[in-house]
């Protein structure tokens, strides 16, 4: 089975001074490699240019495994560091469950659409 690009599963839209990272479908049945290629690809140009927030879009995801949990920790460590904010929006039941089940659900806003993340963080 060939696998996309990395880098076309994760993408950074810029809206003014938030950063909206979105997830590509495919990301559910890559292999970590994969996963952590395309986290490095988005974390150095976060690194490097650090955005007033983070919105990270799962619209189009049913499910997020464990290595994907840990790209959204070390990008929250990065807007952190920054003291700018991270939220999630357009969660699917399953990826909320699994938040609330770790706990991760107390240290992200949730928002049901990136239109509401956006407003929420002040880019409109």
């Amino acid at each position: 089975m060939s696998h996309p690009n990395p880098g076309d599963s994760i993408q950074i839209e810029r809206h003014g001074d938030i950063a909206v990272i979105v997830t590509a479908p495919e990301i559910e049945d890559m292999p970590e490699t994969y996963i952590e290629q395309a986290a490095q690809m988005v974390l150095g140009p976060l690194r490097a240019n650090p955005p007033g927030g983070i919105i990270v879009d799962l619209s189009q995801v049913n499910f997020v495994g464990s290595v994907f949990l840990s790209f959204l920790l070390r990008c929250h460590k990065i807007v952190r560091s920054q003291g700018s904010e991270m939220v999630l929006a357009g969660l699917s039941p399953k990826t909320r469950e699994l938040l609330r089940v770790t706990a991760l659900d107390t240290i992200w806003a949730l928002y049901d659409t990136r239109v509401a993340a956006l407003e929420a963080l002040g880019a409109y």
